[in-house]
């Protein structure tokens, strides 16, 4: 036992020192003025880890954790033509002793916009997103022996979501913009749709039914608003909100929507203390909101090419 404490904290100390020998400046602002891309860069990584001796008498259970979050922004404007580019990946597990390993946070999410600007606050545009995550996901009951049993509920693009949308986008500032689209067909992927995930639904898991792999809704709107802005020194604050909305099938309750929420202060040039959450409503996955949170402490390096506006 004495042996297996030892070498969960040299793991522990191994990865953090490795996470302090990467870059000397955590935080790196480069501005250039002459290129027509605004580019930013950031990368958290965290890690927890707890041991115990048989004879500790307060009680615990040996873990480790880890999660990671990766996001990355490239915007283009020249003339009235702009090009913005998105990649915000987010992925996390802890491990518990006796449990194995469950995982905590994931997320994939790829947008990118044409925009042409028609006056000072307002594009048309046009963009393409997709929405997933990376590793399966289960829901843990007991059964009639009080034993705990897994449920496969999602995977790897299942559910999966790729979003056309065309319409207009309002930004008044750098850091707030709302795009409002008429028209936004989506195709829902549930990859390997042959009943395995018959814990979220027998007949139709996120609306796409069993032995199928997609469902097309062509007819659709959607809104997508986000919040990116320093609002205080060292202090980040970052939302996005997504309301989707099938004209067929218009009813209150069948509306979805997705709130993502994260705070980010930092403590000096490596270290980071993370706050967030997401809200989602979708209908089609479960008749209630769902409500996850996140909190991390740990390592950050970002990089962007231009000076934020004060």
């Amino acid at each position: 036992m004495k042996k297996d404490v030892f070498a969960r904290l040299s793991l522990a100390l191994f990865i953090f020192c490795l996470l302090l020998s990467g870059p000397v400046i955590g935080q790196i602002v480069k501005p250039d003025t002459l290129s027509p891309w605004k580019k930013k860069l950031l990368f958290n990584a965290n890690v927890n880890q707890a041991s115990f001796s048989s004879n500790w008498k307060a009680g615990g259970v040996n873990s480790i954790g880890f999660n990671a979050a990766f996001n990355y922004k490239a915007g283009y404007k020249k003339g009235r033509d702009t090009w913005d580019n998105e990649i915000d990946l987010l992925h996390g597990f802890v491990k518990n002793s006796g449990q194995g390993y469950r995982k905590t946070v994931d997320r994939i999410f790829l947008d990118t916009k044409y925009g042409y600007n028609i006056s000072k606050y307002w594009d048309v545009f046009t963009s393409l997103n997709f929405l997933s995550q990376f590793a399966p996901g289960y829901k843990y009951d007991k059964d009639a022996a009080g034993l705990e049993q897994a449920s496969l509920i999602s995977d790897f693009l299942a559910p999966a979501y790729a979003t056309s949308a065309w319409g207009l986008e309002y930004h008044p500032t750098t850091y707030f913009k709302v795009r409002v689209s008429p028209f936004a067909p989506r195709v829902t992927i549930v990859n390997d749709n042959n009943g395995r995930f018959d814990a979220v639904d027998s007949i139709a898991p996120y609306g796409v039914e069993v032995g199928e792999t997609t469902r097309f809704e062509w007819l659709a709107f959607q809104m997508l608003a986000e919040f990116d802005k320093n609002i205080a020194t060292n202090l980040n604050f970052k939302w996005r909100y997504l309301m989707y909305a099938n004209y067929e099938t218009l009813e209150l309750k069948t509306i979805d929507h997705r709130l993502d929420l994260m705070f980010n202060a930092k403590v000096n040039r490596f270290i980071t203390v993370g706050l967030g959450g997401i809200l989602l409503y979708d209908y089609d996955q479960d008749s209630g909101a769902q409500v996850s949170q996140l909190f991390n402490f740990g390592f950050a390096y970002t990089f962007q090419n231009y000076a934020d506006p004060k």
